[in-house]
């Protein structure tokens, strides 16, 4: 005590306080300068439901499921295991082919199921996290699907809209929107989609075709209309540039995609498809049967087969099953690594080349991991020459068809990339500063 109490001592302690706080003000002081210093992170844009994953359409109940509205609910496990988002069901309103007299928009046909029936599949939807969506496209089995009356059939529209939402669904879609914006009832019905239940938003949705024949149109019904999110038909899915053109000029989570089954061709090139829709900027919308590259005709029902086991098939039954299953698990691939990845949510979209047979464009978000998108439709290897200040020498392979001459993880060089007949590939590199 008498030595700590010496002037020697009482000099040290108070230096070495000194230093301490010192020492402190610097930490502190780096740590700002670190922090002012930091590149800032891009503000996430506002996502609704319908931009976090696939939406899944299922037509025709029966077509699905011999159990109608029961045996969908019995494979939302199944779409669980897709990432699948949300479900476009329908429509399974009564309507008699072109009779506006028979349009009761409210009721259930008999052959798909009951009203107990949609409250359980609803029910267990969204207990999987799985939103349901209802088309209630009048007229749905005959080219004009609002009966050459759309007038009349909006104030039916109106009504339904507002019965079904109150039973628990999360939206309604309709085709050819263009011709019901148009009517006097349309600002009503869209006022139904501005309310909130809570934090659950209801989406506005519809569908348009032949999009490479007029983008300006696409464009005009998009302001028009104001739906949530617009379903785009490509007509041609290598032309891309219609594609940079509406994203120029809208939010990607307005936009929706999706291929007619004409469109798919081959069982073979399904794949493509897949990686083009999947990393397209916007949300993918599939058909059922699309995962497991069904034909033109095909109900999606023959998916269930490949529940039976293989053993018992003959031998081209089981070659088909491999396909399929093929095919199943490069689409969960890519629903899988899109919902993951801030690049291909929202990221932006740069057409790197584009040719008659083939395409690439690259998606980047802000820190976040860049993407390369490749699909050679053609029947010849194709050198792609890919260009842009943000591409490196080299880049990853994440998903691929062939695996053989690109293994997944694998480095490639971008300067002298080739891809074969029929391939797609999907490649990435990190932010770079």
């Amino acid at each position: 005590m008498k030595i700590a109490g010496t002037a020697g001592w009482i000099l040290t302690r108070r230096a070495l306080l000194v230093l301490f706080w010192l020492g402190w003000v610097g930490i502190l002081a780096g740590a700002v300068v670190i922090i002012e210093q930091a590149p800032r992170c891009k503000p996430i844009p506002e996502m609704n439901w319908w931009n976090e994953g696939p939406l899944y359409q299922i037509s025709n109940v029966k077509d699905f499921s011999d159990r109608g509205l029961k045996g969908v609910e019995e494979k939302l496990d199944y779409l669980n295991q897709l990432k699948v988002k949300g479900l476009v069901l329908g429509p399974i309103h009564t309507v008699q082919a072109d009779q506006l007299s028979s349009l009761n928009l409210t009721s259930i046909k008999s052959e798909v199921g009951t009203e107990n029936e949609l409250r359980s599949l609803l029910d267990q939807a969204h207990k999987k996290g799985i939103s349901i969506v209802l088309n209630l496209t009048p007229n749905y089995e005959q080219p004009s699907a609002w009966f050459s009356n759309a007038t009349t059939v909006a104030e039916k529209l109106r009504e339904a809209c507002k019965y079904w939402i109150d039973k628990g669904f999360d939206g309604i879609f309709m085709s050819a929107l263009g011709d019901i914006v148009e009517t006097e009832t349309w600002p009503s019905i869209q006022a139904i989609f501005n309310k909130t239940d809570g934090n659950t938003k209801r989406v506005l949705m519809g569908s348009v075709n032949g999009l490479s024949m007029n983008v300006d149109n696409v464009s005009c019904l998009l302001n028009r209309s104001g739906a949530d999110l617009l379903t785009i038909e490509l007509s041609d899915p290598r032309k891309t540039q219609e594609v940079q053109n509406l994203y120029s000029n809208h939010l990607q989570t307005s936009m929706g995609w999706s291929l007619s089954r004409g469109t798919l061709g081959t069982p073979e090139s399904i794949r493509l498809f897949h990686a083009l829709l999947f990393t397209l900027p916007g949300t993918p919308v599939f058909n059922a049967g699309d995962e497991m590259a069904l034909k033109a005709g095909e109900k999606p029902k023959k998916m269930w087969d490949l529940e039976s086991p293989a053993e018992k098939a003959s031998a081209t039954t089981k070659a088909v099953q491999k396909d399929r299953i093929t095919a199943r698990d490069f689409f969960k691939a890519f629903s899988d690594l899109r919902r993951r990845e801030r690049a291909l949510l929202h990221g932006e979209f740069i057409n790197l080349n584009s040719s008659a047979s083939s395409l690439a464009f690259l998606r980047l978000w802000d820190q976040s991991e860049r993407f390369i998108t490749a699909i050679n439709w053609g029947n010849d290897t194709v050198p792609l020459t890919l260009t842009n200040s943000n591409l490196p020498a080299q880049a990853q392979v994440r998903i691929c068809i062939d695996t053989t001459n690109l293994a997944v993880d694998s480095m490639v060089s971008l300067k002298t990339f080739q891809l074969g007949p029929l391939q797609a590939v999907l490649l990435s590199f990190p932010y770079a500063g």
